[in-house]
């Protein structure tokens, strides 16, 4: 990236660097602020591929899948490389195409991936094929050297976790439960909900301690009818003492598609 920015007057470089550094801290957090600091650096450089990749991110975090495709699609066109195919192949999901998305995981772009590329997409694809309604196609899908392999890999937590899903998902309770086990032990960095997934087959509930619901519900209520206490008013409660109720669209600025 810096590199791609070394193409631009110091100043400006400097502002597009300081937005994509948002981009990038703020995308799985707050992927609200992430998408207004990708659209500064787009009217700032759009020019430039990490730009337009960086914007395409940031779209796609805030479900604006034409444009996050519009996006990798011009970034792909500047840099010829094919890593971005699964994320386009998952915006054509986003869109309500999975055909389109399954066709993407046939087509050769995906051997030139490396393994992760590889990897996420077989994810989409078989994801691709939940949509059309194939469960047991998607176990299928899932099925890998990848899957079966012992080492644990950057991978390894999402393709354990989406073939657990997927058997679950066609009533093979039993092998969902291993496999939802087996992506805990890889899930190191807690990317999954596997262990929630875990405890809620065996029948686990977690009641979280900060809720105070929670506590009022076994709390016994006090009687205000008691001799001696003041009647509550009934008017509307003070507004500090109200209570409070309680993570899958898009276009191309360029206007040049690809294909």
């Amino acid at each position: 990236m810096r590199q791609e920015l070394m193409s631009l007057p110091k100043t400006l470089a400097e502002d597009v660097a300081k937005n994509l550094v948002m981009v990038a801290k703020l995308l799985d957090e707050e992927p609200e602020r992430a998408y207004g600091y990708a659209r500064i650096a787009l009217r700032l450089a759009s020019r430039v591929a990490a730009v337009r990749e960086a914007a395409g991110f940031a779209a796609y975090g805030v479900g604006k899948y034409a444009e996050a495709l519009a996006e990798f699609r011009a970034a792909r066109r500047m840099t010829g490389s094919s890593h971005l195919w699964p994320v386009m192949a998952d915006c054509e999901r986003g869109l309500g195409r999975p055909e389109k998305a399954l066709a993407m995981a046939g087509e050769s772009e995906v051997q030139r991936l490396d393994k992760a590329g590889q990897v996420e997409m077989r994810l989409v694809a078989a994801g691709a094929r939940r949509d059309m309604g194939q469960a047991e196609a998607a176990v299928v899908t899932l099925q890998s050297p990848e899957l079966a392999s012992h080492s644990v890999q950057p991978w390894t937590a999402r393709l354990r976790y989406a073939y657990a899903d997927a058997l679950l998902a066609v009533g093979r309770e039993e092998e969902a439960r291993e496999w939802f086990a087996r992506a805990i032990e890889a899930d190191q960095g807690g990317t999954t909900d596997a262990s929630d997934r875990l405890a809620e087959l065996d029948g686990v509930e977690f009641v979280d301690a900060l809720d105070p619901d929670a506590d009022q519900e076994d709390e016994p209520q006090e009687d205000e009818s008691r001799e001696g206490k003041p009647e509550r008013d009934s008017g509307p409660e003070p507004e500090g003492l109200r209570s409070e109720g309680p993570r899958d669209d898009r276009d191309d600025e360029d206007g040049v598609s690809e294909h």
